[in-house]
């Protein structure tokens, strides 16, 4: 090993850790209502995005109003984050990844619980990595005291007043493979 590979792959794992503190400062930020420190994690042309179509902001100004638009219908919330699959490519400035996360909040007075899956496109700006582009998509979005029942359903998307299918795993392709070949439950 060269001293240059050596060197790539540390600045690769500094990469990785400045990246997994990034996607922690977004719980906080969202939990905190810190609207500055809410902009300064994307990039000023960045993408902030639901696969449902509720929200949907290019830049750090829309993405700051779609969130206090957001927080007006929220009371308390808690997010936290678990597994995260984070790839590069040949430019050492950006990275991708599919993060697992939960959330417990209070929308509109109603106590609900979320399961989300984030896709991120990161790029380091000025020596920072900030979110290039973050798009969400819900397995389930449900007022607490209907999560027993939601599960046995599609329609898990139950956050605006009505039931909306869930945006996966239903709709992956992996998914509609394995349910093809094999007994349903």
């Amino acid at each position: 090993m060269t001293d240059s590979d050596l060197a790539a792959r540390v600045r690769r794992l500094e990469d990785r850790a400045a990246i997994h503190e990034l996607v922690g400062a977004y719980g906080y930020t969202i939990d905190n209502r810190d609207i500055d420190a809410l902009g300064e994690l994307f990039m000023e042309d960045g993408v902030m995005m639901s696969l449902d179509g509720v929200m949907n902001a290019q830049g750090r100004a829309a993405i700051i109003d779609l969130y206090k638009g957001r927080f007006s219908a929220l009371g308390p919330t808690f997010h936290f984050t678990h597994d995260h699959a984070l790839s590069f490519g040949s430019d050492p400035d950006r990275a991708s990844g599919i993060i697992a996360s939960h959330a417990e909040v209070t929308r509109n007075g109603e106590t609900m619980l979320a399961a989300i899956r984030y896709h991120d496109d990161y790029r380091r700006d000025g020596g920072r990595w900030r979110f290039a582009k973050r798009a969400l998509s819900f397995f389930y979005y449900t007022p607490t005291a209907q999560y027993v029942e939601m599960m046995k359903s599609t329609l898990r998307q139950r956050a605006y007043g009505d039931q909306r299918p869930a945006d996966w795993p239903e709709n992956l392709d992996s998914w509609k493979q394995y349910r093809a070949t094999s007994p349903q439950k």
